[in-house]
């Protein structure tokens, strides 16, 4: 099921057709087009970087056969240590407004973004990045998450050499003033994260891009739409391109639309808190992981559209994932918590469940967290927390009583298994940071350190789900990398060609520029 394209036969195959708008929904009710904002984990950062690839590029790219790419930088070459890499940049290569990128806007955008110890430097037309330890998973760090070239302006917005550049936004504004725009806010400043009225962000096409003009003339994205209405839009025929929750995905299928999934990216588990006794005693760990049941929730609860975890780690990143086993043991959970305090995680003092995660799946689990705990005489009280763009990493209120567990969400976005686990590591603060800096690339080291991390039951997988895309039968050449990065360059509309009694169609008339006959340099065949 992961990571395939669940799509009805295609047409007939046709030439690729400049022109057109794609009509794109999502749940999120505000975007970020500053990766220096983007909190690491968090599913509304997932969707920043679906948008920030339409505005910017980074220095190389993975294919989805596993081989790197060259994007803004050439050529590249490292030391035999992997302690200094070079990186040769493009020649020529223009932002959106027709200067040209340099060394410098290479490494200025670069280093907030790089891990301690990593320095990048300009040096000619190339940039020098060097580290006293090795950097074997350099190209994989540069190939995802954050790492997008950019130049910031002078009113503070940000600049990029991408295949597309903001045009519109709420309030019909051109060129934003700010990074942020959020659903409701004309002005694209930050705004309260409780706004839920829906709002439209338009993209134009980049005629100056090094990478040749993106078959569309514009996409026009729509924030803050909630999951079934986007379906109904997508049946309509009013949205090209929306997000599918899980719950909604075989109702999806039913009706024969088309519907993408990628492999598993989004990772829930628990996470425990010695703020409460009940969190810190380990036993009490080992017997809530032996009654967790990961099967019934993600084949029942979320109707197999998602698996069971038993890394923190995905086996598309790691590679070792399968060797990680989760036991549901019933019996011995009641034994084990049998040999506890009486008043442990009962009566009137229950291990507390925060639900950190946003979102209603979020909630179904903390809820079936909470019953299977009781089938080991364990109670679990489940506090949920209004979602924020910051939900995994907010602070509980001073006048929060203590809590136990957090029920958290992932999202992965790094291509490196090191970064992306002392990522996670550092920013629920479930491990030893001591370890994190001293930690290898190597996968039978990486394998180690997240053994050792599951064994102390700080933390437990829940499930891991992948994303699922709806497609209108009109977008052609949907080829997204399988870890959820979209290639919206590359896709182009197959419309038929307006009726003279009928003009006027947004999707079916493409612009003089939007010809191939009038497409910048190097433009797409």
């Amino acid at each position: 099921m992961l990571g395939l394209a669940l799509l009805p036969a295609a047409r007939g195959s046709r030439r690729p057709e400049y022109g057109g708008t794609l009509r794109v929904e999502l749940r999120a009710a505000s975007v970020s087009l500053d990766p220096r904002e983007w909190k690491a984990g968090a599913m509304e950062s997932a969707t920043d970087e679906k948008m920030g690839a339409l505005v910017f590029d980074r220095l190389v790219a993975l294919d989805n056969y596993g081989r790197f790419q060259p994007q803004l930088a050439a050529e590249w070459s490292h030391d035999a240590g992997f302690k200094r890499w070079v990186f040769t940049l493009r020649p020529d290569v223009k932002f959106s407004d027709g200067t040209l990128l340099s060394a410098a806007d290479v490494a200025t955008a670069l280093q907030p973004s790089l891990p301690n110890g990593q320095q990048i430097t300009a040096s000619g037309n190339s940039v020098v990045v060097q580290s006293a330890a090795a950097m074997p998973d350099l190209l994989e760090e540069l190939a995802s998450g954050r790492f997008f070239v950019y130049r910031v302006q002078l009113d503070g917005s940000l600049m990029g050499t991408g295949p597309f550049f903001v045009s519109e936004t709420a309030g019909g504004g051109r060129g934003p003033s700010s990074s942020t725009i959020a659903a409701g806010d004309s002005n694209l400043a930050a705004s309260s994260p409780g706004v839920n009225k829906m709002t439209h962000l338009r993209f134009r096409a980049n005629e100056e891009t090094w990478s040749g003009r993106p078959f569309l003339d514009a996409i026009e994205v729509t924030l803050g739409v909630p999951p079934l209405r986007q379906l109904l839009d997508l049946q309509l025929g009013k949205a090209d391109l929306v997000e599918l929750s899980p719950e909604l995905v075989r109702r999806a299928m039913q009706d024969n639309q088309r519907v993408w999934s990628s492999a598993p990216v989004t990772f829930y588990g628990l996470r425990f808190d010695d703020a409460q006794p009940a969190g810190a005693a380990a036993k009490l760990r080992k017997a809530m992981s032996l009654s967790l049941d990961r099967q019934t929730m993600a084949n029942v609860l979320l109707q197999k559209q998602a698996e069971p975890a038993s890394a923190l780690l995905p086996q598309w990143l790691s590679g070792y994932a399968f060797l990680f086993t989760m036991e549901t043991n019933i019996d011995r959970a009641k034994e084990i918590r049998a040999t506890l305090p009486a008043n442990m995680a009962a009566g009137a003092d229950p291990l507390r469940l925060r639900v950190n995660a946003p979102g209603d799946l979020a909630k179904l689990l903390g809820e079936r967290v909470a019953v299977n705990a009781r089938q080991a005489a364990i109670l679990v009280q489940v506090v949920n927390r209004p979602a924020t763009r910051s939900a995994n990493n907010a602070a509980t209120a001073s006048s929060d009583p203590a809590t136990g567990m957090h029920l958290f969400s992932w999202h992965y976005s790094s291509l490196s298994p090191k970064v992306e686990l002392e990522s996670m590591v550092s920013t629920l603060n479930f491990g030893d940071s001591a370890e994190a800096a001293a930690s290898s690339a190597d996968p039978e080291q990486l394998y180690a350190r997240e053994k050792k991390l599951l064994e102390e039951r700080r933390v437990l997988p829940l499930v891991a789900l992948p994303e699922y895309i709806g497609l209108s039968q009109n977008v052609r050449d949907w080829m997204p990398a399988r870890w959820g990065e979209w290639h919206l360059a590359d896709v182009w509309l197959d419309l038929p060609e307006p009726s003279p009694a009928q003009p006027g169609n947004s999707n079916a008339t493409a612009t003089p520029a939007a010809q191939p006959a009038t497409a910048s340099p190097g433009a797409k065949p």
